[in-house]
Parts: structure tokens; C-alpha cells; sequence
């Protein structure tokens, strides 16, 4: 095909409404001011947000470009299985419901900022909190080169027919983060926060013209299932409209291991910290349902492609199933709307990146730097923390431009796997202040080697392809496994210590937890 697939005019209004997001970024700074120079107003916008802006910024990392071609295309290549996504955020507010009320209260009281600071003073150990930060950023990174995939597919549909097309794109790549790192820079958390109600409200807009546009110009979900029959076969076509008995396990395991991990990656802790009271905390995640909604309306984009021959053939003919979404929308949707709904989801890449690296960068600053330099004033964390959080993002986008897209995939793979090993310590450990920091270590290592080692032998030591492991009653979520493990370790180890009359007793106290005390200086 030499054609380009969106129009001029889509193109323009494309432009023109990215040049509005980049001024609300930068306005930001001038909204609900506040001294960014401290770390809790750059990174946490000050704890002043409501419960509907609350809302759109945890809505900013479920609906993120990597999620929005990511989710359709595993639904196009594997059928029912990608669905594992509608339950998993379905049920992650009752979780989040039980475990960040309680955190954000304890941080209100003592004036934390991270996750690690907490862990810090309920064990008592500095050691713990350096961990449970690395741990955290190391998860955190491939997640962030992810955003820029989908970006990516954005500018390919863009660009197609294009000669040079993929110098331009990177092209444009590096001049979208060199201003999203500047608006990062000088506004925070608060210049992401008004970002993602924009691109929230491009991402529901997007996600009804689409499904409506197809369902009324190429029939209903039936005529998508047929087209996959005859296409595939009836055999092969089957995983498409049910689960197969085998894969079972598995879809349980991965959306209750997605759920529990959710709330431990810091971006997420970071946009509950930001709320202005708990029961503002509550209401934002009492609304959280309503994107499990949007996933499943994104997950049947991968099977309604196959009712679109026109969108069907340019991910046939780049062999790219990432292109699902976008194919979707150049095909049947007008150009003008087309470029509204392909910026959607290319800042859909940009606010998370954003948040991911402002979350990464705090405890960065404060939980690993600033334990090796106590003396390290104020201003100077946040200054520290802003440049970090710049660097972050060109090292996920050079990471992006020298590796295969396949190594972020199999990194984002190990990430989750990662990121569950800090549930003891931070989960549990809001609520049982019996636990000892060395086993809780223990347990960590425990948890990270079982679960490194079972991906190995799942993927037969080769790329890694898999999450799973085959067991005797199916194939269930590694990161689960390696949870059992690092759950058995850090408790019986700390009901030893705890018999043994060794624990190290925590600063914390329990009314900390529960209620509001004067704010402590930190």
C-alpha cells in the first residue's frame, strides 16, 4: 500500500490537540500552587486531589497505550484468554479498597512519600526499604519502555506508505519525550494529572465511536465470530468464543495475580497518595469497576478485526498484531476523527511513561540516595528526583530504539513476577506488625528465585514466551508461585524470630494506621 492511511486533516487535528495537551502539561504548574521544590508537592501534587481527578490519574495506568494495543492484540492472536483483563480490574478496587486507605493514612501522619518510607519505620529497617525500592524501579522500567511501544504503533499506522517512516518515527519519539520530560520537569504530578483527564476522555471517546462504527457498518459480534470460523477454521476458531478447559488455570491465576500486583507497582501507590483525605481515596476506587468496562469493549477489538477485511489486511501485511486497534480506527472511522482517537492512545503511552518515571524518581531520591546522603537537604531530593525522573524516560526510549520489541515484552513478563514479591512487606505489613524485616528478605529472595527459575524452565531456557508453569492441575501464574513461596518463608520465619523474642520492634504506632494524628516531621 503507498498511500497514507489517515488524512491530512487527521494528521492536522492530531497536531494541533497534542499542542493543547502539552500546554495543559506545562499549566499544570500553575495549578493548585504549591512549592515545588518539596518533594511531596512536585511528586504528589501537593495531596490535594479530589475524588474524580483521583479517578482519571489511576485510569491513566489501566487505560495505557501499551494496554490498548496490547489487550486486542493478545485477543486477536489467542482469543478468550486476553479477557483475563475485565475480572482483573473488576476485583482490584476490593483489594486497593483493604490496603491503600490504610497506607495513604499512615503517610498523611508521618508524612511519607513512598511506599519504602513506610516500610522503613514498620520494620525498622533501612536495608528492607532500599530493597523494596530497587525492587520496585526494576519492575517498574520495562513497563515504561511499553508505553512507548504502543506510541509506536500509533506513528506506524501514521506513517504508513511514508518513505523513511522509521527515522521520522523515532524522530518524533525523541521530541515527544524531550517535551514530555520538560512539562515533567517544571510541573510534577500535577501537569500528569490534568494530562490524563484529557487523554482519559480521548480514550472513552475512542473505545465508543470505534465499536459503535463497526458494529453498525459491518454487523454484530456474530458476524466477527463467523468471520473467525472462516477464516481459521472451526477448530482453530474455537478459543475464540470459549475458554478451553486447559487454559482455565491459567486465566484465574494471571487475573488474581494481576489484581494483587496492580497497587505494588509505585506509580499506582503514588496516584493513591495524592488524594486529599481517605474518603475522597475511597470514592476514586469505588469508581475503579468502571474501566473493567472499557477493557472488555477493548478486548473484542481483537475479535472484531476480523470482521473489518480492510483493518484485517494491514495487520496481516505488517505481520504487527499490536496494530490492531489502530488499523481499526484508520479504517473505519473519518480522518478528522481518526487523528482524535489515534491521539488517545499516543498520550495514552506519555502519561503513564510520566507517572511511572515521577514514582520511580521519588524513591530513587529518597529511599536509596538520600540513605547514603542524610544530610541531603530538601530541595535538593526534589531536584534530584526531577532529574532522575528525566533520565528514566530517555533510558526506557533508547532502550525501546536498540532492543527488539520482543525483550521489553519478555522484561514486562519478568516485571510482574517481580513486583509480587513486595506483597508481604507492604501489603501485610499494614496490617501485621509481627513481621520481621529479615525474613521478610528472606522471603523476597525466596520468592524471586523460584519464580526467575520457573520462567526458565517453563520457556525451556530459551526467549521468553510464557508466564505459566505446567502443573498438575493446569497451567497456573508464576507469579503466584513465587508469592506461595515468599508468603511461607517471610511467615514462618518471622513467627521463628517472633519465638525467639528477636524481632526488631518498628516506630509506627497503630493509631498511625488507623487515624489522623499530628503530622510528623520528616
Amino acid at each position: 500500500m503507498n498511500i497514507m492511511l489517515v488524512s491530512l486533516l487527521g494528521i492536522a487535528i492530531f497536531l494541533v490537540l497534542f499542542v493543547i495537551f502539552v500546554i495543559i502539561g506545562f499549566w499544570g504548574s500553575r495549578w493548585r500552587k504549591g512549592n515545588l521544590n518539596m518533594l511531596s508537592e512536585w511528586g504528589l501534587a501537593g495531596r490535594r486531589l479530589g475524588p474524580y481527578i483521583s479517578w482519571f490519574l489511576i485510569g491513566a495506568d489501566v487505560f495505557t497505550a501499551y494496554t490498548f494495543v496490547a489487550v486486542p492484540s493478545l485477543a486477536y492472536a489467542s482469543g478468550s484468554i486476553a479477557f483475563y483483563a475485565v475480572p482483573y480490574v473488576a476485583i482490584v478496587f476490593g483489594i486497593a479498597m483493604l490496603t491503600m486507605p490504610r497506607l495513604w493514612q499512615v503517610s498523611r501522619n508521618k508524612g511519607y512519600v513512598t511506599a519504602s518510607d513506610f516500610i522503613k519505620d514498620r520494620f525498622n529497617s533501612k536495608w528492607l526499604a532500599i530493597l523494596i525500592a530497587i525492587t520496585a524501579v526494576v519492575a517498574t522500567l520495562p513497563y515504561i519502555a511499553l508505553q512507548i511501544t504502543g506510541m509506536q504503533a500509533v506513528l506506524t499506522i501514521m506513517l504508513y506508505g511514508v518513505a523513511n517512516a522509521g527515522t521520522v518515527s523515532e524522530v518524533a519519539l525523541v521530541i515527544s519525550f524531550i517535551i514530555l520530560a520538560a512539562f515533567t520537569f517544571t510541573s510534577g504530578l500535577r501537569g500528569v494529572t490534568l494530562g490524563s483527564i484529557f487523554k482519559d476522555v480521548l480514550v472513552f471517546l475512542t473505545v465508543v465511536v470505534v465499536i459503535v462504527a463497526v458494529l453498525l457498518s459491518y454487523g454484530g459480534f456474530t458476524h466477527a465470530f463467523a468471520s473467525i470460523a472462516s477464516i481459521k477454521g472451526a477448530a482453530a476458531a474455537s478459543p475464540y468464543s470459549s475458554l478451553p478447559a486447559e487454559s482455565v488455570p491459567a486465566f484465574f491465576t494471571l487475573f488474581l495475580g494481576s489484581a494483587f500486583a496492580l497497587y505494588l507497582y509505585p506509580h499506582i501507590i503514588n496516584g493513591s497518595l495524592a488524594s486529599n483525605s481517605k474518603k475522597t481515596l475511597r470514592r476514586s476506587l469505588s469508581l475503579l469497576p468502571v474501566y473493567s468496562v472499557g477493557l472488555a469493549v477493548l478486548a473484542l477489538f481483537g475479535i472484531i478485526i476480523y470482521a473489518v477485511p480492510d483493518a484485517l489486511a494491514i495487520v496481516k501485511a505488517t505481520g504487527n498484531g499490536l496494530l490492531a486497534v489502530p488499523s481499526l480506527i484508520v479504517t473505519v472511522l473519518p480522518g478528522w476523527l481518526a487523528g482524535i482517537c489515534l491521539l488517545g492512545i499516543f498520550i495514552g503511552g506519555m502519561v503513564p511513561a510520566a507517572l511511572m518515571a515521577i514514582a520511580a524518581a521519588n524513591l530513587l531520591s529518597r529511599n536509596v540516595v538520600k540513605e547514603f546522603r542524610p544530610n541531603m537537604s530538601a530541595a535538593g531530593e526534589t531536584r534530584l528526583a526531577k532529574w532522575l525522573s528525566a533520565a528514566l524516560k530517555f533510558i526506557a526510549l533508547g532502550f525501546v530504539f536498540v532492543a527488539p520489541l520482543t525483550y521489553a515484552i519478555q522484561l514486562q513478563l519478568l516485571g510482574g513476577i517481580i513486583i509480587l514479591q513486595l506483597l508481604p512487606a507492604i501489603f501485610l505489613g499494614l496490617y501485621m506488625k509481627r513481621l520481621d524485616w529479615k525474613p521478610l528478605m528472606l522471603g523476597w529472595a525466596a520468592g524471586l528465585v523460584s519464580g526467575l527459575w520457573l520462567v526458565l524452565i517453563a520457556n525451556h531456557f530459551g526467549a521468553l514466551v510464557t508466564s505459566d508453569f505446567r502443573t498438575g492441575i493446569g497451567l497456573l501464574y508464576i507469579g503466584l508461585i513465587a508469592l506461595g513461596v515468599n508468603l511461607a518463608v517471610s511467615l514462618v520465619g518471622s513467627a521463628t524470630v517472633n519465638l525467639l523474642h528477636a524481632r526488631r520492634n518498628g516506630i509506627i504506632k497503630d493509631r498511625e494506621l488507623l487515624g489522623d494524628v499530628k503530622l510528623a516531621a520528616r
